[in-house]
């Protein structure tokens, strides 16, 4: 079979309809899993096709403004500033710094970061399911005003304490909308072939809707917690104990379960593995929300248990243990894709026992710490950093991975850094052994690296031109 020639002009269509070179695989390898590639929804016949096509330059140029906005809150309001922190409570041997810096850096990380990924990649999905109908960018935009708005307000709040009893509830607002504006573009989608073949969405879509509602649920808790804090507070800071039921919300009734979902989407597609289990899908969803409801019941030596079995059976669900049916579609990326993926579901089966031996032996917030971290670095960072690497360039005009490694080296500096990070802030915190607050910061310095090489990966990567107008030699 004759290789594709990239040079040529592409047929009318959007440009995410053409495969680089370096990501053709051979018909032999491909699974029967169906393609995630990012496709076009067939328009109606009387949609000119330039229409088309820039409606799909514009959900590019979309999702591309949100993963660097994501990107940037990473590096600088979140991982920056965590590291500082680290690195102070290090040299204290205790707290060093303020629960608002503290909490500003993980508002960073989960909204401005996660958030951001998510947010944009969702944007950029909807229209695909349209059916044909246009749909206005301007959504979109808006909607990234709000957020980014609202999360730089309220890293600025947490850190300078400027104006933060007004900062605080109108950064809360700003993403509360923003977030609405993302719900009326969901609920105007409809797939392809709906009410057709299938009654019912398979568990993938239902795991991301959970997630999505999880989303819903943290905003709202989030705003109260602003209003309150606005009007009573005495700094920009929650309570320790809403912070805490605000963040099993966040972590566990959002971006775990929709984690979950993209993984039952797209890992039988990537790792080659056989098809989910979806009634042992269903069961991970309904555990981890039996945990977040326990957890803000206050039955705290009870709701570890239940995400930590869910962990175990997600591990089951998606077939990881298993051996490939196909082999891994790791063209394009570095060949060690698929051993960080399984490596991510490690760190939240750690993070889930952790969690289990915090709610006996916490005295000073070190098995608590090395439960989060392991939960918001081993798993769900690494998972961002590997399908991260994998799908954004695709989304974003067919373009190729800048470096492959590069993705390695960030994956693997990440692993190490959070592998010092949970076992020594346990050791340290816990007083169990003292020489650990020396690890601590090491630990900091290798996941900041980890982050700055992942966000000039995928920089260089969106800087590139898409894959059918590089050179063939560059291509190959």
């Amino acid at each position: 079979m004759a290789a594709p020639d990239i040079n040529r002009t592409p047929p009318a269509g959007p440009a995410s309809q053409v495969e680089p070179a370096s990501q053709v695989e051979p018909a032999s390898r491909v699974g029967p899993a169906p393609s995630i590639e990012p496709t076009e929804a067939t328009p109606p016949p009387e949609t000119p096709a330039i229409l088309v096509r820039a409606r799909e330059q514009s959900a590019q140029r979309l999702l591309m403004t949100y993963a660097t906005t994501g990107l940037f809150f990473m590096l600088l309001p979140g991982t920056f500033l965590g590291a500082w922190n680290l690195i102070s409570i290090s040299g204290q041997h205790g707290p060093a710094v303020s629960s608002a810096w503290i909490q500003a850096h993980g508002h960073a990380q989960i909204f401005g970061w996660i958030g951001t990924f998510i947010l944009g990649i969702g944007f950029y999905s909807i229209p695909k399911m349209i059916g044909g109908k246009l749909q206005s960018p301007v959504r979109g935009w808006t909607a990234w005003l709000l957020w980014s708005s609202g999360a730089i307000l309220r890293w600025s709040a947490g850190v300078y304490e400027w104006h933060w009893r007004t900062l605080l509830p109108l950064s809360a607002t700003l993403e509360l909308v923003a977030f609405l504006l993302f719900l009326g573009s969901v609920r105007r989608h409809r797939p392809a072939g709906s009410g057709h073949a299938r009654s019912r969405p398979p568990l993938w879509v239902l795991s991301v809707l959970v997630g999505t509602f999880g989303f819903g649920i943290g905003l709202l808790m989030n705003l109260a917690a602003a209003i309150f804090a606005g009007l009573r507070g005495q700094g920009p800071a929650f309570s320790n104990g809403y912070e805490s039921r605000l963040l099993t919300v966040l972590l566990y009734a959002f971006i775990v379960p929709t984690i979950l979902g993209f993984s039952a989407r797209w890992l039988p597609v990537f790792l080659g593995l056989r098809p989910v289990n979806e009634r042992m899908l269903g069961w991970v969803l309904v555990l981890a929300a039996g945990g977040v409801v326990l957890t803000q019941e206050g039955f705290f030596r009870i709701a570890p248990w239940l995400p930590a079995i869910a962990a175990g059976l997600a591990i089951g669900a998606l077939h990881l243990l298993e051996r490939p049916v196909h082999a891994p579609k790791t063209i394009g990326i570095h060949h060690s894709f698929s051993v960080f993926v399984r490596i991510a579901y490690v760190w939240l089966m750690v993070a889930t026992t952790i969690g289990i031996g915090a709610a006996y032996f916490d005295r000073h917030n070190g098995w608590t710490g090395g439960s989060r971290h392991a939960l918001t670095v081993g798993f769900i960072s690494t998972m961002v950093f590997a399908i991260g690497q994998r799908v954004l360039p695709a989304f974003a005009g067919m373009r190729i991975l800048y470096s492959r490694n590069l993705m390695f080296a960030s994956l693997l500096l990440l692993n190490v850094g959070c592998s010092l990070r949970v076992s020594s802030e346990i050791l340290a915190y816990e007083g169990y052994w003292p020489l650990a607050w020396s690890v601590l910061p090491w630990s900091a310095v290798l996941e900041l690296a980890a982050v700055t090489l992942f966000a000039a990966n995928l920089v260089f990567t969106f800087k590139r031109p898409p894959a059918h107008l590089m050179k063939p030699a560059t291509a190959a």
